[in-house]
């Protein structure tokens, strides 16, 4: 303990006895911190925005269906439970953000063109608190309830078909007889998607309509169960799972949207790369600074290991000072990444490229989001690196011959 407290003293002054290299390898350590912390924070910001957004673009934290569904969707896949039993398992079990829907592939036609879409048969009172739809409408409005007879498409899809609020559609599906069914809808609302796919290929109506036009009334094909936490669904998984019983298909949203799920993942791997690559940068001054203080100091070091200093007390002695100016880097640094991440909480407007973020999803504000996990591992990745780079001018100084050494000029 004491000789630890004699080194740390020692490495300590030896830092400031060429304060202005201390200081600029301290601004290079502060500068690299600060750009792995920022720069990470801006795309988190940027991806969480894209997979929220995407969540809520149906697929929900947990889905159910009959197995098979997603690779095949249609009317002949309708789950076991009624409406009312799901209604009255869902709401028993404590969970208040789900929906059940009618789900199929469906021909919408206008007076001028038709287009393949996706039909969505929902409740909106449920769907309000889970998709993007009711916060997007520009023309109109949204669904009143599931017994309303009209439909909201997107504004690309209106576009498309050459309609338009209160013009009037026709939508054409297959019923479980393979027969086909179709109804006219009047169009009662429009929205605008931040992913134009969103806008030409999803339709909503009521889900009782829908059920009628279909011939399969109080039944469904899909629930979505939706949370505050998309990255930890294990509880809310084990608890749907639960309730759905045997033979319902369970899957949570990263498996419903194998991209979403991939671009979580991808996300995760760049984060450490990206602070890999900024320690290499950083790596390069730091040893070159430890090996000028060494080379500075090489009569010193002989002489107190004449004095019968170990060669371990002089290794010590340079790994603590490698291990103080990554510490003082880190502190500089995550206060100057914090400090920014604050001052941006209102988020960058980046609208003049907002056009082409979109065709990913991404919306015209960018938000930093700092993640604890992204700021420990930042500075888990300098410090254990650092100290890992440190030690080749450390065991080099602790190999000197004393003699040698101190008869150096």
């Amino acid at each position: 303990m004491q000789l630890l407290r004699i080194v740390s003293v020692l490495a300590w002054r030896n830092l400031w006895r060429n304060h202005r290299r201390t200081i600029v390898m301290v601004s290079a350590i502060s500068i690299g911190v600060w750009a792995m912390i920022f720069m990470t924070a801006m795309m988190r910001g940027m991806v969480n925005e894209m997979l929220r957004d995407g969540i809520r673009a149906l697929p929900g934290l947990v889905q159910l269906h009959q197995p098979g569904f997603l690779d095949d969707p249609g009317i002949n896949k309708l789950l076991p439970m009624s409406d009312a039993d799901i209604a009255t398992a869902f709401d028993g079990a404590g969970l208040p953000e789900w929906a059940s829907r009618l789900r199929v592939p469906a021909v919408v036609s206008s007076e001028r063109d038709s287009r393949g879409v996706t039909l969505y048969g929902i409740d909106p009172l449920r769907e309000h608190a889970i998709t993007f739809v009711a916060d997007d409408i520009v023309e109109g409005r949204f669904l009143d309830d599931a017994d309303d007879n009209g439909v909201v498409i997107g504004k690309k899809l209106a576009d498309v078909l050459e309609t338009g609020l209160g013009k009037r559609i026709v939508i054409m599906s297959q019923d479980p007889g393979n027969e086909i069914a179709d109804r006219g809808f009047r169009i009662v609302g429009i929205f605008k998607a931040k992913l134009e796919a969103y806008e030409t290929s999803m339709v909503f109506a009521g889900r009782t309509s829908t059920q009628k036009m279909l011939g399969v009334p109080g039944r469904v094909n899909e629930v979505v169960v939706s949370g505050d936490d998309y990255h930890d669904t294990d509880a809310l998984y084990q608890k749907v799972r639960a309730i759905a019983g045997v033979n319902v298909e369970v899957l949570p949203w990263f498996e419903v949207d194998k991209y979403l799920g991939a671009m979580m993942n991808v996300m995760n791997g760049f984060v450490l790369v990206w602070m890999i690559i900024i320690f290499l940068a950083l790596s390069f001054g730091l040893v070159n600074t430890l090996v000028m203080a060494v080379f500075e100091r090489v009569r010193e070091i002989g002489l107190m290991m004449a004095l019968g200093m170990r060669p371990s007390g002089i290794l010590g002695q340079v790994m603590v000072e490698s291990v103080l100016l990554l510490m003082l880097g880190l502190l500089v640094g995550n206060a100057l990444a914090i400090a920014t991440i604050y001052w941006l909480r209102d988020g960058i407007d980046i609208s003049m490229v907002a056009q082409g973020m979109e065709m990913m999803g991404a919306a015209g504000i960018l938000t930093p989001e700092l993640l604890s996990r992204d700021l420990v591992l930042a500075n888990v990745v300098v410090l254990v690196l650092g100290t890992i780079a440190s030690l080749s001018p450390a065991w080099r100084a602790s190999r000197y011959d004393p003699i040698e050494a101190i008869t150096k000029v």
